[in-house]
């Protein structure tokens, strides 16, 4: 793979120390501080480990230390790679089987109890989260925010798009890394805050102490009076043969390589799921320079924003509804071949139209060849904390994703609100606005009805045109006008209702354009009898000159016209470019955006096969079930309790049931009994795995060095 060198958005960091370290024998070198996984992506690296069952390669999936798919020895010990800081001389290698326990010559020097006291202890830094601080933190509480990464801001922190929302609640027309330091900046200004980088809350107890991780190296106690969950939610996985290759990421861990550490993670995907983070997914890969096979969804809708969904059309990405993915395929010389340290990395991902009842038909199978499959099919609040706390008697509140799954315009809210729901049960007698109830319930809400416009007959003026149609939350471009010649159509009353142009005059600022985060909008005028200039957003490297010819779409994608351009200009404030075109007259308000990606991309082979079962897809991705083995032991067993499937080891894995979780219900379905009927499994004591020489060790930080594991510090 790659470094990604130049981005549209994106800075490049400049200064970033290079370091040498060694993989599997070999010098290698990475960039002092990133997880050794991106060191790893970049230089290429797709097989991590090799499973102790059956030698099976294991490769990055979640990039959020959670699943375990990433661990490597490092100076002998297994880590998690996604949540390691690389450093100078690390020994890095493949983990092939188990793990050997090092030698330990010395006694543990020295062992020390650290623990920090506060009112609230706020669990992750997201939007939500950090939202639920600042209102406490003001209301003058004691607030300890403790979030697992560098970085604060959550996913925000990957998304270079611009948000929807309202400009003036929720930044909208904001580009979500932007949002997040807008977000710390004013949390930081607090000095009864207290933050915690790169500490993920790893336990709670019954006292009212919560067990941090800090910096992954050491363990401290934070006791607190109450609590805020705002852990935010994982992506679930689905099944499918194939489903544990490398090469098969979540979208947030790609999200993660590509937006966060800049890393060429892919040549060519393909997409599951059409929900907003399948889509924006689609978008984030052809902003790196990746190509974009298509985007599978087994609905026969599109389960994301329209204005997301026609965005991503226009860029030249089909969105084949009513298909799923059948599997995932490695190189034509893998197959077959025994796991061992040849490459293992997705080489072909398979699917397939299906019938209402969701079956794949038989002969409808398509092979896509691709090095990188994303599934973006929904995800799952993180709200374990949130129900151990109340079990225990311990007052706490949930805010953003762990309490339900919405945009993050709306976890904005939902920490504000949870804060102030906090306060009063802490008996602060303080009032709410009573305006971010309903604004909260307008940001969350589902996209509404459709709607189709009125023909705009371009005149010599200026004349903004809306290529969006469905009701959603939305209105910088109404707030950003400078004439006010933008309003919407008050039909709800509420930020839902779609823009119009209200003026008598349009300006030709070009503001509208530049901040409409669906890419949505362009200008219009007649130049002459057969002529036209069209303004259209580009959010793309822009190194073409003027003169060139573009290949110019409709608001679904069809081709249009080819036209030269003739201006280009960057807003600053937005980094979207701004390109004017000459077109044809006729064509002129129909052309809604420029192709990105050319139809070869999204080429497919079809095989005349009927289509496969996914009993042999992997259920438990640590432990290696599969789905049909489940299956036939929750038969055989009648199974009606969770617990009963460790004797598989199903949950006992290193990623404690967090993946699994979310796909026994199907087994138990096909075995013929209601998952409503099953007792839910137990809770791990910890959410994560820590060395215990690191709990031992409270309160020591050393980290990495070829020593690390033979000291008394971890």
């Amino acid at each position: 793979m790659s470094r990604i060198t130049s981005h549209p958005v994106l800075p490049i960091p400049e200064g970033r120390k290079e370091v040498g370290f060694s993989f599997d024998g070999r010098p290698a070198t990475g960039f002092a501080g990133e997880p050794v996984a991106s060191s790893l992506v970049a230089l290429g690296v797709s097989r991590f480990s090799l499973h102790p069952k059956d030698g099976a390669p294991q490769g990055l999936f979640c990039a959020n230390g959670q699943c375990s798919q990433c661990t490597v020895l490092v100076d002998g010990i297994p880590r998690k790679s996604c949540v390691t800081p690389l450093v100078e001389g690390m020994d890095v290698r493949t983990l092939e089987g188990l793990p050997v326990l090092p030698d330990m010559d010395a006694p543990l020097a020295q062992a020390e109890r650290r623990a920090i006291h506060t009112d609230i202890l706020v669990i992750g830094g997201g939007p939500s989260g950090l939202s639920a601080a600042y209102e406490l933190g003001r209301m003058g509480f004691q607030v300890v925010v403790a979030d697992d990464k560098e970085k604060l801001g959550g996913k925000l922190v990957l998304q270079t798009h611009k948000f929807f929302g309202s400009e003036e609640d929720c930044y909208a027309g904001v580009r979500g890394v932007d949002i997040a330091g807008k977000l710390e900046e004013k949390l930081q200004k607090l000095p009864n805050v207290t933050i915690l980088r790169n500490a993920p809350v790893v336990a709670v107890f019954k006292d009212r102490k919560a067990g941090v991780y800090k910096d992954y190296s050491s363990y401290l106690l934070v006791e607190f009076t109450a609590m805020v969950v705002a852990a935010g939610a994982r992506e679930k996985s689905i099944l499918f043969p194939g489903n544990d290759l490398p090469g098969v990421y979540g979208a947030g861990a790609f999200q993660t390589l590509v937006n966060r550490d800049l890393v060429g993670a892919s040549k060519k995907l393909l997409i599951v799921g059409s929900g907003n983070v399948g889509l924006i997914a689609a978008y984030h890969a052809l902003q790196a320079g990746i190509q974009v096979a298509g985007i599978v969804e087994i609905t026969g809708r599109v389960n994301g924003y329209k204005v997301h969904a026609d965005k991503i059309r226009r860029m030249g990405v089909p969105i084949h509804l009513n298909t799923t993915i059948l599997r995932a395929e490695r190189g034509a010389a893998e197959r077959g071949a025994a796991a061992g340290k040849g490459g293992a990395r997705v080489a072909r991902a398979v699917a397939a139209k299906v019938d209402d009842q969701f079956r794949p038909i038989p002969g409808t199978a398509v092979a896509y060849d691709v090095d990188t499959i994303l599934i973006a099919t929904g995800l799952a609040s993180c709200d374990e904390f949130l129900r151990q706390a109340r079990d225990y008697g311990i007052l706490a509140v949930a805010a953003g994703d762990a309490e339900e799954i919405a945009e993050a315009s709306s976890a904005m809210f939902g920490g504000k609100i949870a804060a102030f729901a906090l306060a009063k049960m802490l008996g602060k007698r303080i009032e709410m606005d009573a305006t971010w109830l309903p604004k909260r319930d307008v940001l969350k809400s589902r996209p509404g009805d459709c709607f189709s416009r009125s023909p705009v007959m371009p005149g010599p003026e200026w004349r903004p045109v809306f290529f969006c149609s469905e009701e959603i939350p939305c209105n910088p471009c109404t707030t950003v006008c400078p004439v006010s010649a933008i309003s919407l159509r008050p039909i709800r009353g509420n930020i839902m209702d779609l823009p119009y142009f209200s003026g008598d005059k349009c300006i030709g600022c070009m503001s509208c354009v530049g901040i409409c985060p669906g890419l949505a909008i362009s200008l219009v005028r007649r130049v002459s009898e057969d002529a036209a200039e069209v303004v259209l957003p580009w959010e793309f490297q822009a190194d073409f000159p003027v003169g060139a010819q573009m290949d110019l779409v409709g608001q679904d994608g069809t081709f249009l016209e080819k036209a030269a351009l003739v201006a280009k200009k960057k807003a600053a404030k937005n980094k979207t470019w701004l390109l004017t075109f000459r077109t044809g007259l006729a064509n002129a308000t129909s052309i809604a955006g420029i192709r990105v990606q050319g139809p070869e991309a999204t080429e497919g082979e079809k095989l005349a096969e009927a289509a496969c079962v996914d009993a042999d897809a992997l259920v438990c991705r640590c432990e290696r079930v599969t789905l049909g083995e489940l299956v036939q032991f929750i038969r055989d067993n009648d199974v009606r309790d969770i617990n009963q499937l460790k004797t598989l080891r199903v949950g006992m894995g290193a990623c404690g049931g967090k993946t699994c979780s979310q796909l026994v219900g199907r087994a138990f379905r096909l075995a013929g009994v209601d998952p409503a009927t099953v007792e839910q499994g137990s809770q791990r004591p910890l959410f994560m795995e820590v060395p215990m020489g690191e709990i031992v060790n409270e309160g020591l930080s050393s980290l990495g060095g070829k020593d690390a594991g033979r000291r008394g510090a971890p």
